[in-house]
């Protein structure tokens, strides 16, 4: 008998080899679809990063209110205090004398003992005593559910002032604590602010336990709270009294004191006066900032090169995005006559900017207000100058609802959710060609083993003549 010969099949093997070619080419197709989409978010995700860095830096420089130009303000001597100065404040010196500090309420009541009976309410006080006048109060609850913290039905001291802290009155106006000195327990109140208005007292006339009630009547000044006070204009000037020790009476300028004078002590002088080196630092921020968001877009839209093997960005065929990046070098190249390579801001060959630090000095020098004119403000109500121009074209691409950042994720999540369908369409196509195959080859299998087995037989029966 001749042989029947066929090629084998194992059915799972080549059901999933004929399902994938079946899909294959539509597979390829979602693959790199599905890959542009991903890096195109990732590409919108960068580039919105990027332009939110640099509109923050761009607003904390040149936002209402401030400005490019740097002001400094010194005291003659710092031992008595610091001060800084904003950008708009106007240069000139002062003379102050600091006749005395703010100080915060401390008082204690002393002899106090444990073991008193909890019930009633205790008022906490904060006012100015030598105007009668009260701040603020609040109510201490010290009864035994509230103030008896560990159930023993007696109230110690260091309850009662675990009770005045955690008050529900109490905004952290007050801190309580409990000092013993030798058998003497006293009880320490704290007020957080300064000034006379924030002494501190207790009213315990509804407290129920008459001890606690008799100890928490007596008050010892340990800090007596008080004002400060700066003379403006010299030991003979004009009293400046306030609560705090940081003093914000000259326009633009924030000053604050450490420690008083004495009276042999001459007055201090606080200078206000341009800051070169400050105003070299902020301008140098902004270069850095505009060289930040440049290069982010620079590598967005970089055309590759396939002969070092570098890749195309994800951008590179993106005449929107190449319109943003020669836009960005047009707005920092303003006409008029002013320029910013005359405040020794130059553009490099790719275009990225560099600071001249002794141009921008010297210029500062002989034209100071020129620079905040040609910068600008980027208030979103008043825009002017450099900053103001990229301000505003840069929200064409950053506003939440309208920008150009937000209408390309849309589109994109959109075209990402379609993928996302067909890619489920397209495994569900993939499972029933499998299946399909599988029964066919299957069904091949049993037929070739049947065969092969019918053979064999026939083999047995006719092949060989074994009668002599």
């Amino acid at each position: 008998m001749s042989t029947i010969t066929a090629p084998a099949y194992d059915p799972t093997t080549t059901a999933t080899a004929m399902a994938q070619k079946s899909v294959a080419e539509p597979q390829q197709t979602i693959n790199n679809q599905t890959a542009l989409a991903n890096a195109t978010a990732s590409g919108l995700s960068k580039l919105s990063g990027a332009i939110s860095a640099f509109q923050t830096s761009l607003s904390s420089l040149t936002g209402l209110g401030s400005s490019m130009l740097a002001q400094s303000a010194t005291f003659s001597d710092t031992s008595v205090g610091s001060a800084t100065a904003k950008p708009l404040a106007a240069a000139g010196t002062y003379s102050l004398f600091v006749q005395q500090l703010a100080t915060a309420s401390q008082v204690s009541y002393n002899n106090l003992s444990d073991g008193r009976t909890a019930g009633g309410t205790l008022k906490v006080v904060l006012s100015n005593e030598t105007t009668a006048t009260t701040t603020a109060s609040f109510n201490v609850d010290l009864s035994a559910a509230s103030a008896d913290t560990d159930g023993d039905g007696k109230l110690s001291i260091t309850e009662v002032a675990a009770a005045i802290n955690r008050s529900a009155g109490n905004t952290g106006l007050v801190s309580a604590g409990v000092v013993t000195i030798g058998t003497d327990t006293r009880l320490v109140l704290t007020s957080k602010n300064t000034g006379e208005a924030n002494t501190v007292s207790l009213d315990p006339s509804l407290v129920t336990d008459g001890t606690l009630q008799t100890g928490l009547g007596t008050r010892s000044i340990v800090n007596a709270a008080q004002d400060a006070i700066v003379l403006f204009g010299g030991k003979a000037g004009t009293p400046m009294q306030q609560s705090s020790n940081t003093f914000t009476n000259i326009s633009g300028v924030s000053a604050t004191f450490t420690r008083a004078q004495g009276a042999a002590e001459n007055p201090i002088t606080l200078t206000v006066n341009s800051d070169s080196a400050g105003t070299t630092k902020n301008v140098q921020a902004f270069v850095d900032a505009y060289n930040k968001l440049k290069t982010t877009i620079d590598g967005l839209v970089d055309p590759g090169s396939p002969s070092s093997n570098q890749a195309a960005g994800v951008f590179a065929d993106d005449s929107g995005i190449k319109a943003l990046q020669a836009r960005l070098i047009d707005l920092v190249r303003p006409n008029g006559t002013l320029s910013l390579a005359a405040y020794g801001i130059t553009a490099n060959r790719d275009g990225t900017l560099a600071l001249d630090s002794t141009r921008l000095t010297k210029q500062l020098a002989s034209n100071p207000n020129g620079l905040d004119q040609l910068i600008g403000s980027s208030s979103i109500s008043s825009p002017t100058g450099i900053a103001g121009s990229l301000n505003t074209y840069l929200n064409l691409w950053s506003n939440s609802t309208t920008g150009q950042i937000q209408q390309r994720t849309d589109a994109n999540t959109k075209l990402q959710s379609d993928l996302s369908k067909r890619q489920t369409d397209l495994s569900a196509q993939y499972d029933s060609a499998y299946q399909r195959y599988l029964k066919q080859f299957t069904e091949l299998q049993t037929l070739q083993s049947a065969m092969n087995s019918n053979l064999s037989m026939f083999d047995a029966m006719f092949g060989n003549d074994k009668s002599s």
